[in-house]
């Protein structure tokens, strides 16, 4: 009977096994309304760092500017930690103090 078992242990037979993989954390990128971006800046920021059109970047930017914040995406963390830091280097780069951060979807 050991003989038996030895055999079928050695049998060559492949398990698959399947991990199961998390989807990632997203992460909203979120504009922050100040006294001194001009709205145009805020449009052309959208256009170019969120693939935004005119009408979706204008929309992003009146909800910035009545509700103080806008969300501009939702992205993996590095994505949008990424963007979140391209904006406010570009907005540096051009005079304005736009704040842009992120925040965790629930």
């Amino acid at each position: 009977m050991s003989a038996e078992t030895d055999k079928d242990e050695q049998s060559g037979v492949a398990t698959i096994r399947k991990e199961k993989l998390q989807t990632p954390r997203m992460y909203k990128v979120l504009m922050h309304n100040d006294d001194y971006t001009t709205m145009e800046f805020v449009i052309l920021i959208l256009q170019k760092y969120f693939n935004k059109n005119y009408t979706e970047a204008q929309a992003i930017m009146l909800e910035v500017h009545t509700r103080g914040f806008g969300v501009c995406g939702i992205y993996t963390y590095e994505v949008a930690e990424s963007k979140a830091s391209k904006v406010v280097k570009y907005a540096r780069d051009n005079d304005h103090p736009l704040k842009c951060t992120i925040e965790p979807v629930e």
